[in-house]
């Protein structure tokens, strides 16, 4: 049990660490108001979950590890909370638009790259 948590815990660092210098370089590189850091943090994620998913199905890959990399990194990594509190920022400010193009951007472009990503895996072994 402690083994695993600690494989949590270091996963959910590296994750956390990603998921901030990607936030830091769309700082550095847009003015936008839309919250393109966690969509595009959320979608990539989804997309590395279903390739890894798919990678792993055909080798084996320790229990650990796993935790380690889907619960860990990618957790951490990804975020549901700030998509919601994004979704809730935009709507209390007015942009029904881009509420809808970010919902609908996040949710099908995720699962659909979650998808592909799994596929992917499929084509190349």
């Amino acid at each position: 049990m402690i083994l695993k948590v600690l494989l949590i815990s270091i996963g959910g660092s590296i994750g956390a660490v990603f998921r901030y210098l990607i936030f830091v370089l769309f700082e550095k590189s847009t003015t936008s108001t839309f919250p393109w850091p966690t969509l595009v943090i959320n979608i990539t994620g989804a997309f590395v979950i279903g390739f890894l998913w798919g990678w792993f199905d055909r080798l084996y890959v320790a229990p650990g590890i796993r935790m380690l990399i889907f619960i860990g990194i990618l957790g951490s990594f990804t975020t549901f909370s700030t998509f919601a509190f994004d979704v809730f920022s935009l709507v209390h400010d007015g942009q029904i638009k881009n509420v809808i193009f970010y919902i609908l951007g996040t949710n099908i472009l995720g699962i659909g790259l979650a998808f592909v990503g799994f596929y992917i895996t499929r084509l190349i072994s």
